[in-house]
């Protein structure tokens, strides 16, 4: 079971089309469309199955700045949870498009880590870019799961 290049390609292009799928579900149908969708992404993208996962969301700060819960990923991506008051979910932001660009990766068995640059386009064209590191593991059906996402803003000097 051993990660390959194109799985941590294929795992970072998935985790794109899931936040825009987000996004896309939140527009046609509000939160009781996006939520639904955004526990899919969890239950199929993420390790919450196998512990906590590492998860530093970009726009997070304060006491609830890591998530290493499933509920504190959820309020995230979809917002509208009284435990996170001051998350407005990223993931309803109308992502339309989501690039990557590596900066370097590491593999070894069933562990591959990458980090680098993802570009997320909304509707309105503007462009959010993130710096990213996903660690992922692959469980004992051989799925990809993320274990570590931490993400941030580049720095502006």
């Amino acid at each position: 079971m051993t990660i390959t290049d194109n799985d941590l390609y294929e795992a970072r292009t998935a985790w794109g089309e899931a936040l825009i799928a987000i996004a896309k579900a939140y527009e046609a149908g509000g939160i009781d469309a996006a939520r639904p969708v955004a526990e899919e992404v969890l239950d199929t993208a993420y390790g919450y199955n196998l512990g906590p996962v590492l998860f530093k969301p970009t726009m997070a700060s304060g006491e609830k700045t890591f998530r290493p819960t499933r509920n504190g990923a959820l309020a995230y991506f979809v917002g509208h949870d009284a435990e996170f008051p001051l998350d407005g979910g990223f993931g309803l932001k109308g992502w339309r498009h989501v690039t990557t660009e590596s900066a370097a990766q590491f593999i070894e068995g069933e562990i591959g880590l990458w980090m680098g640059r993802v570009d997320m386009t909304d509707k309105d064209g503007k462009v959010t870019s993130v710096d990213k590191s996903f660690g992922y593991k692959k469980d004992a059906d051989g799925v990809m799961r993320i274990v570590l996402h931490h993400s941030s803003l580049p720095y502006q000097p």
